[in-house]
C-alpha cells in the first residue's frame, strides 16, 4: 500500500524546520539498537520526534497495513474505533484509516513530542484522524479505553518479560473485536509473539492471522514467522537512510487475534515463492501443517501463483 501523499508532504514540512534532522536521525538509530529493549526514554525533542517519524513511519505504516489487511480478510471484520497503543507519531493509525471506514480513534503515547508531531501531522488526515485523541500514557498501566481494533506496534520489545505479559492481557481485555500485536521481523521479535499467543489463547483469543489453524507454531526451534513489505523511499527519507537506493524492505513479525473463531483457514505463504524455469515453490503454512509445494507450468494455477506474494493467503 502506497504511503499517504498527505502524510509525506506534511512529513517533509514539519523536517524543513529542523536543520539537524540527518544528525538526529543517526543518533536515534544507534540509540535504538543500543538500549531498546531497557524501557529507558530515547527522544525527548522536537528535532527528534521529526527525525523518526521521517526515517521510520513509512516502514511502520507499511508492515501495519500489510498486518491489517491480512487480519481483516482472515477474520471477515470492519472495525469502526481504534485504540493505537504506543503509537509513535500516529503511523498504525494512518494505516488503519487507509483499510477501514474509521470512527473515532484514540493514540496512547509516552513521550510528549511524539504527541505534538503526531497530532500536527494528523491535521492533513482524515476526519478521523483530525479528531483522534491523543493520551500520555504506556503500556505498564490500565488502558484509556476499549475500541473495536487495538494495535500495539513495535512497542512490546520496550518492556521487561513481565510487563509485556500483563501489557498483552491489558490489550486483549480492550479489544472488543481484533487485536494486533507487530514486532520487528527478527527472532526475538517472533519470540516475543510466540510466547503471547498461549497466554492470549487460554483468555480465549482464536489466532486470525499469519497463521491458518489454532494451537502451537509449526515451525522448529530454530526458525522464525516473518514477513516483508517494500516500501517506497523520498528524497528526505534517502537523506536521512544515506542511501541513493529507491526503496527499503521492511522486515516484520505480526500476531492478530480476534473474539470469534475464524472459518478454516488458507495456507500462508512463508518466504518468497521460489521460481525455476517452468515451476514454483512455495513453501506453506495450512491447517495440515507445514508444506513445500511446487506448481508446474502445465498446472492450470500457474499464472495465478506466479502473481503470489510472501506473506500472502494462499
Amino acid at each position: 500500500m502506497e504511503f499517504p501523499a498527505s502524510l509525506r508532504q506534511a512529513l517533509e514540512n514539519r523536517a524543513a524546520s529542523f536543520p539537524s534532522l540527518a544528525q538526529d536521525a543517526q543518533a536515534l538509530s544507534l540509540r535504538y539498537r543500543a538500549d531498546y529493549q531497557d524501557g529507558r526514554r530515547l527522544l525527548t525533542t522536537d528535532s527528534e520526534a521529526a527525525a523518526y517519524a521521517a526515517a521510520r513511519m513509512p516502514a511502520t505504516f507499511g508492515a501495519a497495513a500489510f498486518a491489517l489487511e491480512q487480519a481483516l480478510e482472515a477474520s471477515g471484520l470492519s472495525p469502526v474505533s481504534l485504540l493505537d497503543a504506543g503509537a509513535g507519531t500516529g503511523a498504525a493509525s494512518w494505516a488503519s484509516d487507509a483499510l477501514l471506514p474509521l470512527e473515532s480513534a484514540v493514540c496512547l503515547e509516552r513521550e510528549p513530542a511524539m504527541i505534538r508531531l503526531g497530532k500536527a501531522l494528523m491535521k492533513d488526515g482524515s476526519p478521523a484522524l483530525q479528531q483522534a485523541r491523543w493520551l500520555q500514557g504506556d503500556l505498564t498501566r490500565e488502558l484509556p479505553c476499549r475500541a473495536e481494533l487495538v494495535i500495539a506496534s513495535y512497542v512490546l520489545g520496550e518492556l521487561s518479560d513481565q510487563e509485556r505479559s500483563s501489557a498483552a492481557l491489558r490489550l486483549w481485555q480492550a479489544a472488543d473485536s481484533l487485536l494486533l500485536l507487530l514486532e520487528p521481523g527478527t527472532p526475538a521479535g517472533f519470540a516475543r509473539l510466540k510466547a503471547l499467543r498461549g497466554l492470549l489463547m487460554s483468555q480465549g483469543a482464536y489466532i486470525a492471522a499469519p497463521c491458518p489453524c489454532q494451537g502451537d507454531c509449526l515451525l522448529p526451534e530454530e526458525d522464525w514467522c516473518h514477513f516483508g513489505c517494500r516500501v517506497a523511499r523520498s528524497r528526505l527519507h534517502k537523506q536521512l537512510k544515506g542511501g541513493d537506493a529507491p526503496f527499503e524492505d521492511e522486515k516484520f513479525a505480526y500476531l492478530a487475534l480476534c473474539r470469534h473463531a475464524p472459518s478454516p483457514g488458507a495456507g500462508r505463504i512463508l518466504r518468497r515463492p521460489y521460481i525455476e524455469p517452468g515451476k514454483i515453490t512455495l513453501r506453506l503454512c495450512t491447517p495440515a501443517g507445514l508444506e513445500a509445494r511446487t506448481i508446474r507450468k502445465k498446472d492450470p494455477r500457474f499464472k495465478e501463483v506466479r502473481k503470489a506474494d510472501w506473506g500472502k493467503r494462499f
